[in-house]
């Protein structure tokens, strides 16, 4: 049993043995009977404000807070926590996609349009995955953020990812956050056609000290590496992608075109 299984267990065992419905519990820390069931069956992370609530509701104590914090713990997959720790001291964040929009800066609907989307995950797996990757968004709303750089090809914005609101969402936001003066998003037009980032997705990360880390996704786990070789391969690429990218400006302006074409 996951945490967050085990937070939605002990949530259902103490409504009942409160003699309250869901419907009840609903309605007296007023959110819906239907978000109530989700975080019960381990479907859906819940907010702290809905905890809170449901400890002054239930009179627990704390409980749920504080086992919110172990389903925080445990969201992040084990061989990404390496990594994790990296992106959280960095100063520079260089990340190229090619499928799809860069995790540190999608909405929580689109995170969980993808993480869903292959039916390689259970809903549990799937909220906790999501969790973890709002949480590390965190980094780029800090008082001293990293300057993240993200290169993108164009398919990303014009790849269908859940439904056209979650869609629109995610272009509202990303508009939102390329406003930023640290977040630079670029994008490589379709005319390009071959361009060194079809090899896969990467990201680069400059540590305060001022080397340099890499990592690598594949269908298991993350890679990464700090090997000067592998270091100096990816800054080919990324060099020859920026190259090939649109400017800041024009990349913001094919942006709010497409993101015309999902409302």
């Amino acid at each position: 049993m996951s945490a967050l299984e085990f937070l939605g267990s002990e949530l259902r065992r103490a409504r009942k043995d409160r003699s309250l419905s869901q419907e009840d519990l609903a309605q007296q820390i007023n959110f819906s009977s239907s978000l109530v069931g989700m975080v019960e069956i381990g479907h859906r992370t819940p907010s702290l404000d809905f905890l809170t609530r449901v400890d002054a509701a239930l009179e627990s104590g704390g409980l749920f807070e504080r086992l919110l914090a172990l389903v925080r713990a445990e969201a992040a997959p084990p061989w990404l926590r390496e990594w994790i720790s990296v992106e959280q001291e960095a100063t520079l964040i260089r990340w190229f996609e090619p499928s799809l929009v860069p995790g540190l800066v999608q909405t929580e609907a689109y995170a969980r349009a993808v993480l869903s989307g292959g039916g390689m995950l259970r809903p549990s797996e799937v909220e906790q995955r999501v969790t973890s990757r709002l949480e590390r968004q965190a980094v780029l709303s800090r008082e001293q953020p990293p300057e993240f750089v993200a290169v993108v090809d164009e398919v990303v914005l014009r790849r269908q990812i859940g439904d056209a609101a979650v869609m629109a969402g995610q272009f509202d936001h990303l508009l939102r956050v390329t406003e930023w003066p640290h977040v630079h998003l670029h994008v490589v037009p379709a005319g390009v056609g071959m361009h060194p980032g079809l090899a896969g997705a990467f990201i680069l990360a400059k540590t305060p000290e001022g080397s340099e880390v890499a990592h690598l996704d594949n269908q298991l786990r993350a890679h990464v590496t700090d090997q000067p070789d592998d270091i100096d391969s990816l800054h080919r690429a990324w060099e020859r992608l920026r190259g090939e990218a649109l400017p800041r400006r024009a990349s913001r302006e094919l942006i709010q075109e497409l993101a015309e074409s999902w409302t």
